[in-house]
């Protein structure tokens, strides 16, 4: 397959040989949310944003795994850089129990494993004074485990808080975190003592024009929802009692909502002003998906802790020695960095962005895909917004979202739906502004053929 030549070429979907394989899959598998029957044939052709099914369909992935395939498929400016290793067995070992390395010298290797890894978070994250890095298998974990270093860090707190519309994970802890819908948390139980504020995710407002409900008040001189929580501005809450604030920077699952900036300053300040520990949920947004390593470096916010996970192929908890336990075997995980592959391909990702300067394609194609989706855009799209490679189009319906994401995959392209009428669309952080161009148009017309189909 040539990725400078590729489009999309598909029959029906799914195809006879996906059906085979989904009704296989189905006999034993739990329930999913499988949100299309498209199966990835790995032993087909592949390219960047290019992928083959098993019935020979070539589709244009704009979902990137949900950004866990940040550079898409057989990408070889990885690809070539690990072509050369032999594969050893185990592949994944207790990494919290055994070290392992390539040679006699990590300055020297051949090939980077879980502490080049390591390494590497620890310089993209240094401009927030971070030198330490927990891994684990998933961004559940990565974020179970700040709550945990948050708790340690101030073993006298009984509190939290979080923000309406959140998602941070299928764990009991991260689902006590998570605010978004109903069906993720329902009749689990919950940590105690989590507080929960409004997520303003209108991008533009102000604290005069905000009318989410997190300024409320504020022209009275009452401040936000979390700084009118805590008993010094007159709430309930003893702010020393406040183990962390969990944010992310841009809520993904929620409906790529961004904030706007005098939003998150706010957080900012009141996590400054009563020194709570800022934990930034990183999992989508991070990873260079939104032109900077990280969304929070777009805003006035100072985050004390980051959890990273998808892109990375691993969970990640990043912060300070000071707020990392010290004492052994307080944090623990038998496979956490001890995915050889994984924690090959997560370092010399992080090695390619910056090689490649994937945050300035991210930045310049982020913006050709607005542009493209705003002139395009039928009157029943309400929004479309994004930072980078983050891009979001809002419909008027969850009925309409829904029709233009089977009128993209009939087209051969991969979109994903979130929040209540959201598709979120994940390019490769190296797409070309011909591939923008393609998936644009076909975004475009997908939009077209159900304006007058889908009512509203």
């Amino acid at each position: 397959m040539d990725r400078d030549t590729a489009e999309p070429d598909t029959d029906a979907l799914p195809g006879p040989n996906a059906r085979k394989w989904v009704d296989f899959h189905s006999e034993h598998a739990a329930p999913s949310e499988y949100s299309h029957e498209f199966v990835w044939d790995v032993t087909a052709e592949a390219d960047g944003p290019f992928v083959t099914d098993v019935d020979g369909n070539v589709l244009l992935d704009f979902t990137c795994h949900i950004g866990a395939a940040p550079l898409g498929y057989n990408n070889e400016k990885v690809l070539s850089k690990v072509r050369e290793f032999d594969l050893v067995e185990p592949m994944k070992i207790a990494g919290q129990d055994m070290y392992f390395g390539a040679g006699p010298d990590p300055h020297t290797a051949e090939f980077p494993g879980s502490s080049h890894l390591m390494e590497r978070l620890v310089d993209v994250s240094d401009h927030y004074g971070m030198d330490t890095v927990f891994l684990s298998n998933s961004g559940a974990e990565a974020v179970e485990n700040a709550m945990k270093i948050a708790h340690d860090h101030n073993p006298t707190a009984k509190h939290g808080v979080a923000f309406q519309g959140s998602f941070h994970g299928r764990t009991l802890g991260t689902l006590s975190l998570t605010k978004s819908k109903d069906v993720y948390t329902r009749h689990y139980p919950q940590v105690a003592g989590i507080e929960t504020v409004p997520f303003c995710a209108d991008r533009d407002c102000t604290a005069d024009t905000c009318d989410c409900g997190f300024f409320a008040g504020a022209n009275a001189g009452a401040g936000s929802r979390f700084r009118d929580l805590l008993a010094p501005e007159g709430g309930h809450v003893d702010p020393s009692e406040i183990a962390f604030a969990v944010l992310e920077p841009i809520q993904g699952v929620g409906g790529y909502r961004f904030p706007s900036d005098e939003f998150m300053a706010e957080v900012g300040d009141v996590c400054s002003a009563y020194d709570i520990p800022l934990i930034v949920d990183e999992i989508q947004s991070g990873v260079g998906r939104t032109g900077e390593m990280w969304a929070s470096d777009h805003y006035a916010i100072e985050p004390d802790v980051i959890a990273s996970a998808k892109g990375l192929r691993v969970g990640a908890t990043v912060s300070t020695s000071e707020i990392f336990p010290s004492e052994k075997n307080r944090l623990g995980s038998t496979f956490g960095g001890g995915d050889i592959l994984a924690s090959m391909y997560g370092a010399l990702t992080l090695e390619a962005i910056e090689e490649y300067d994937l945050l300035d394609n991210a930045t310049e194609r982020g913006r050709q895909a607005r542009e493209r989706l705003r002139d395009g855009a039928p009157d029943h799209v309400e929004d479309v917004r994004g930072k980078g490679l983050m891009l979001a189009v809002e419909f008027d319906s969850p009925e309409r979202r829904n029709a233009v994401v089977e009128a993209a995959l009939e087209r051969g392209m991969l979109t994903l739906g979130c929040g209540k009428k959201t598709i979120r669309l994940l390019p490769p952080l190296d797409a070309t502004e011909r591939e923008i161009e393609l998936g644009t148009e076909i975004f475009c017309e997908a939009m077209d053929a159900v304006a007058s189909k889908t009512p509203a």
